[in-house]
């Protein structure tokens, strides 16, 4: 089965911007696209909102607007719509699931992200199988030219971020980009509270020359796959979020892996990926475990 990649719409610039993401990427890959505009019968006290026949017609009928924008640009790409009336973060999930991958607009920096209201974005990433792109409504396709990066982030044992190198490799394929590989690193505790044991590692060469190792074998696999793809390591101390962001203004994608969690006070998604998603200017893909 091919997989289409799916983009979520609401009407709003961001969810537009996401569109026009969406269907270049689908033209890179020779992927179909599938449109999707989760709705819910809206009624407003004061307001004559229509029935529900009404309501569904002038989303149907915005959406085609939309469409017919993309199908002026892209002759030749296959593109389907569905307008499906549900809670928004179960439809776009489910949507997700049997996509290449979900794109949704992103609000931009500050407090709220996400599509439609704050909260989905964050919740559609937790519940998505799914990568889920998140594009402001300032991308340009001129973002997309050469020379700017598909950075990823990989952290922990080789396993841990195949699933975002793997995403991160087959988009730089699609697009002729440099792959920028980023592994942070900090000071575990017994370094910083015992300057003898910080003494015999400065003079056997420091800890970086461990990390650099560390990313070389998680790349293998991927750098064996795609032997035309250019590869940059970068390896340097600081926290992942901050270290992955000082590099943003090279990216034309920064790819993330998901560690979402349920608590008692909310959905959690990760601090690195919470970092890059509310303040990266370029598009985020979030992607989730193997």
């Amino acid at each position: 089965m091919t997989r289409p990649i799916t983009a979520g719409v609401d009407g709003t610039g961001e969810s537009l911007a996401g569109l026009d993401w969406a269907a270049r990427e689908a033209v890179r890959r020779g992927r179909p696209l599938r449109v999707v505009h989760a709705w819910r019968f809206q009624t407003h006290e004061g307001i004559d909102a229509g029935d529900a026949a009404t309501q569904g017609q002038r989303v149907r009928d915005a959406m085609g607007e939309s469409v017919r924008r993309i199908t002026e640009r892209h002759p030749d790409l296959a593109v389907s719509t569905d307008v499906l009336e549900g809670d928004a973060v179960q439809t776009l999930a489910g949507a997700a699931a049997d996509a290449e991958m979900l794109v949704l607009g992103s609000r931009g920096h500050g407090r709220i992200i996400g599509f439609l209201v704050g909260s989905v974005g964050q919740q559609v990433i937790v519940d998505a199988t799914r990568p889920v792109v998140f594009v402001r409504s300032g991308d340009r396709a001129s973002g997309e030219v050469a020379g700017r990066e598909i950075v990823v982030g990989q952290q922990g044992d080789p396993e841990d971020s195949a699933a975002a190198l793997d995403f991160a490799f087959e988009t730089a394929a699609a697009r002729g980009a440099t792959v920028r590989a980023v592994r942070a690193w900090t000071l575990p505790p017994m370094f910083v509270y015992s300057p003898e044991v910080l003494r015999q590692v400065d003079e056997a060469g420091g800890l970086e020359q461990y990390e650099q190792k560390a990313l070389a074998a998680a790349l293998t696999p991927f750098r064996e796959r795609h032997p035309h793809v250019r590869v940059v390591e970068h390896v340097e101390m600081g926290s992942a979020g901050q270290v992955l962001l000082s590099v943003a203004g090279t990216a034309q994608l920064m790819v993330v892996g998901r560690r979402a969690r349920r608590t008692a006070v909310g959905t959690r998604i990760g601090s690195v990926a919470h970092g890059v998603l509310h303040h990266a200017d370029c598009p985020v893909a979030v992607v989730p475990p193997a």
